[in-house]
């Protein structure tokens, strides 16, 4: 595990030959999953890679995602065929070889209320369809994802039990992939990049990125570093534009609410809610761990000129709440209220400027330029497809620069932590712990061996327990509360666990 553990000590230490003159062959500027898939790549082609970024791994969109892994339906659904196979393709490489300990299966069902038309339920039902056809196409067996079906109205309320019974006629059922997290597959990324010989650097942000290196600025020291490199790649995300000058970006706002799990019955399949008007439009309510469910999520243009500066935190919408729960309502027996809201949280999609009326009609593509300065820059795409979006960017850089590299080989490489089920069944770990660390579960859960304090919840309400922090801040690179309640756990995404929880977080960075 040393050589995968990232720590404060280390980020000195890398820091400092950096800062000394030592040349890479990569600068990654970035590290949300993107820049995180770039690195590994990179290094795993045999390159020397340093990857920075301006705040900590997940930083900024990648921790603001429905947590989902999508197998490109609503692209198939706007005959988008090649983005479509894309997205399976990536979903059954990160399902069945890269990350299985942090991606499963997850059912959706799709409720035949009254709001539900039959012509509208017909052609939903024949897009499950395709995206079965689709699922087969990309070579992912029935076993890890089943296939759509029509199910009965007494399947439906076991499934989702908030469900309206009158009128109900029954529902349709489909599978997709879901994280255990997001910011999870960002941490397993680095670290498996770091095990590789990646060098990666938190709290460094770049100032100035040219073909030859960029400035950086220590953000802990205020210390102000000339990084060298022979290829530069920009994975900055919403931020590219104000690197790259050249790069036009739309983002585009999507907002998730937070709602505790018995306000909706305990959901045991997520539930898909036709938008009333829209034809190809759906507001999900999506059951977590730890006793939650995110309802999301909307598509707003952001606010602010398009090359502007970006809020490292997005603010919602006041309007978006009302939308998501206005619609969430027409499915369920009692409408959920502004007072089910635990939590609210909004990320931002680095979308190219098109020529689309709105923001949910543009292209979710990825794109990769270099510009005459000699930085390839990566944006667009989705969570799903980052390991294609970081293999045409190392593409692109290595050629531009004319290095020596080796093929690419992500999408058989394992990162941190993954391990076949059955080997994950056998471990000596509690099942919560498997689902988040996957093979290194037994080593957080022996943190506890010495200290049982630390195998006990953070907060009352709260899953997380010491060990996980504890092990956040010596293996997984978190250096303040924000880090460990903020990324390398979800505690904060409802403030007053966060609050709650400030203490145990507080002793987990003086213990380490």
């Amino acid at each position: 595990m040393s050589t995968t553990s990232l720590t404060a000590a280390r980020r000195a230490r890398e820091l400092a030959g950096l800062a000394g003159g030592d040349l890479v062959d990569v600068l990654v500027v970035g590290l949300g999953v993107t820049g995180a898939g770039v690195a590994l790549d990179a290094v795993s082609r045999g390159l020397s890679v340093a990857a920075v970024d301006a705040g900590d791994l997940a930083y900024g969109t990648s921790r603001w995602s429905s947590k989902l892994v999508h197998g490109g339906l609503r692209y198939l659904a706007g005959g988008h065929l090649a983005l479509a196979y894309e997205s399976a393709t990536e979903r059954d490489t990160l399902l069945r070889r890269t990350a299985p300990h942090l991606v499963s299966a997850l059912p959706f069902v799709l409720p035949l209320t009254p709001f539900v038309p039959g012509s509208r339920a017909w052609l939903t039902r024949a897009g499950f369809a395709a995206g079965d056809a689709l699922r087969v196409v990309a070579g992912t067996p029935r076993a890890a994802l089943p296939r759509s079906r029509r199910i009965p109205a007494v399947e439906v309320r076991r499934l989702a039990p908030a469900v309206r019974r009158t009128g109900l006629r029954g529902g349709l059922l489909q599978w997709d992939g879901q994280l255990v997290d997001d910011a999870r597959l960002v941490v397993a990324l680095a670290r498996t990049a770091a095990g590789l010989g990646a060098r990666i650097v938190t709290r460094c942000a770049a100032e100035e990125l040219h073909g030859r290196g960029a400035a950086v600025r220590d953000t802990l020291s205020g210390e102000r570093h000339e990084l060298r490199a022979r290829a530069v790649v920009n994975a900055t995300g919403v931020w590219a534009g104000g690197l790259d000058p050249a790069v036009r970006l739309r983002p585009s706002r999507g907002t998730h609410l937070v709602l505790r799990a018995a306000s909706l019955g305990h959901p045991a399949a997520a539930l898909t809610v036709p938008v009333p008007g829209e034809r190809n439009r759906f507001v999900f309510a999506l059951p977590q761990p730890g006793g939650l469910v995110y309802a999301g999520l909307t598509d707003e243009p952001a606010d602010g000129p398009v090359d502007g500066p970006v809020d490292d935190v997005p603010r919602p919408g006041p309007a978006e709440a009302g939308f998501l729960l206005d619609v969430l309502g027409t499915a369920l027996d009692v409408a959920p209220t502004d007072a089910d809201v635990v939590g609210v949280f909004a990320g931002l999609r680095p979308l190219l400027a098109g020529r689309a009326g709105t923001t949910a009609d543009l292209s979710r593509r990825h794109a990769v330029r270099t510009s005459a300065s000699g930085v390839t820059t990566v944006v667009g795409g989705k969570l799903t497809t980052y390991r294609r979006m970081a293999q045409d960017a190392v593409d692109a850089a290595v050629t531009h620069a004319g290095l020596p590299a080796g093929p690419c080989r992500t999408a058989r490489l394992p990162l941190v932590g993954a391990a076949p089920p059955a080997r994950l069944a056998r471990l000596a770990a509690p099942p919560r712990l498997i689902a988040r660390y996957g093979a290194e579960a037994p080593a957080v859960h022996a943190l506890g061996a010495r200290e049982p304090a630390l195998r006990e919840p953070v907060a009352p309400g709260v899953e997380v327990t010491g060990a996980e922090l504890l092990f956040a801040v010596r293996h997984e690179g978190a250096l303040t509360e924000d880090d460990l309640l903020d990324r390398r756990t979800r505690i904060g995404l409802v403030p007053a666990d966060r609050e709650r929880a400030r203490p145990a977080a507080r002793a987990a960075l003086r213990g380490s």
